[in-house]
């Protein structure tokens, strides 16, 4: 036999190493205890993650047949999910805590992955634009300075309540991201945007800005018809009212909150529990697909647009979807700026459930009467224990680690589940979410201590 020359074995040797560094250690596949699940979405970009791991094989891999359905709007949603109609669901990031501590529906719903970070915006009306306009300072470059705080929104308000108009702004659901970052933007410019208290659901006792659901999708249409003068609403319906020249998008939130959590996947605690292999698979799936959605300083997008423009998922023109999902947001046409992070999926850690983002939920939920009462510090961690599961996240994240199919530093494996103190607020007022008491009673509009709403009005010190 002829021996082989050194630099062939050389050569020989390198390639059977590359080929074993590439090919993913080999796991036995987890056993599902139920293959086929049918999981509820609304037709919004931050759903992306499911509609890529179903696009992308990353279901099939986990073992999984899976089923997209597009839900009519989020109450629908969360009570689909609840009664069983529906394995779970892309949610608000409220919808499980607001359940979970009976606010609307009583159910216990849990969330062990977290779908992204920002993505929303607040439009205005052209009419409504054109009065702020002259209360926003200008750049260098002549256009609007951002962010535009409301501030500037303020005495226009006065004007239309002066003229007997009551100011009305659409949010999509009383729990939603959007709910709580518009009354956010709103109070931080010396504008409040109500109270909810027991027996009254509204949201709108002493409001100076009156604030009530619409369904995403309906949002334009319905600025359109001048039944609101504004919104809060994820993409692509900001955008829309741009491109059909209706509105003018003032502020997206990560100017607001930067890199705030916005959706989650949710699940009912009982079907987790019966489940728990199934449950795994999809956080798998998931974390699978938001990585893809992030790679490589977001190069799949332009392929992720095309994917969320098809009607089954979105359905919205494809240009518009790209006009945020790419890096750039477009407020007043023709001012199109670059916003990186509009859109995060993975980077920052986004998929992880945080404790700490749960807890600034449940503060929100406080700070405006949809918790009643004062509760302790105590009382808001252990309630973002029973919602929030990080423990699952984490092991579905290191069985994709054990695969080779993500990086083993991508993760917070050390985390208590609590970010530092965030100070990437509006309005400059820091969050600890181990003080979220403190947090409250920095807050110049809102229910601080022992406060309460009684009788529409407040009472109680």
């Amino acid at each position: 036999m002829t021996a082989l020359p050194f630099r062939t074995l050389l050569a020989s040797a390198a390639a059977a190493i590359a080929l074993s560094v590439s090919i993913p250690a080999l796991t036995a596949p987890l056993k599902v205890e139920k293959e086929q699940l049918k999981l509820g979405f609304i037709k919004l970009t931050d759903m992306a993650p499911l509609a890529i791991a179903a696009e992308k094989g990353f279901f099939e891999d986990e073992g999984l047949s899976v089923t997209l359905e597009p839900q009519a709007n989020w109450k629908v949603l969360l009570d689909r999910v609840i009664s069983g109609e529906l394995d779970g669901a892309h949610m608000l990031a409220g919808q499980p805590l607001g359940a979970t501590i009976g606010f609307g529906t009583q159910a216990h719903v849990v969330t062990a992955f977290s779908m992204d970070l920002n993505g929303n915006g607040i439009t205005v009306s052209n009419e409504v634009w054109q009065k702020m306009k002259a209360n926003v300072p200008k750049g260098a470059d002549g256009k609007p300075q951002h962010p535009i705080k409301a501030d500037a929104l303020k005495p226009v308000i006065a004007d239309y309540r002066a003229a007997g108009k009551p100011f009305t702004m659409g949010m999509v659901f009383p729990v939603s991201t959007h709910n709580y970052e518009l009354r956010y933007w709103l109070a931080a410019g010396g504008i409040n945007p109500g109270f909810y208290a027991p027996g009254d659901a509204s949201g709108q006792i002493q409001a100076d800005a009156l604030l009530s659901v619409t369904p995403p999708p309906q949002m334009p249409a319905t600025l359109e018809a001048g039944t609101i003068f504004g919104y809060a609403v994820g993409e692509p319906w900001n955008q829309q009212a741009v491109a059909k020249g209706i509105g003018v998008p003032v502020i997206t939130d990560t100017e607001i909150w930067k890199n705030n959590p916005e959706k989650v996947f949710g699940v009912t605690d009982g079907w987790a529990t019966k489940n728990p292999n199934t449950h795994l698979a999809v956080v798998k799936a998931l974390i699978r697909a938001a990585q893809w959605l992030d790679e490589n300083n977001n190069a799949n997008r332009a392929e992720a647009v095309k994917i969320l423009a098809k009607s089954e998922y979105v359905g919205a023109d494809a240009k518009v979807i790209a006009n945020s999902m790419t890096g750039t947001f477009e407020y007043e046409k023709g001012d199109k700026r670059d916003v990186p992070d509009f859109n995060v999926f993975f980077r920052y850690n986004a998929t992880y459930p945080f404790y700490s983002d749960a807890v600034w939920y449940l503060s929100q939920m406080r700070r405006w009467g949809q918790i009643a009462e004062a509760k302790p510090d105590s009382w808001y961690d252990e309630t973002a224990r029973k919602v929030y599961k990080p423990e699952i996240y984490l092991k579905a994240a290191k069985l994709l680690v054990e695969e080779g199919k993500a990086k083993e530093a991508d993760f917070p494996w050390s985390s208590d589940g609590y970010k530092p103190v965030d100070s990437g607020f509006i309005d400059g007022i820091p969050y600890d979410g181990h003080k979220p008491n403190d947090y409250l009673n920095q807050q110049p509009i809102g229910l601080k201590g022992a406060q309460k709403v009684e009788g529409g009005q407040l009472v109680g010190g």
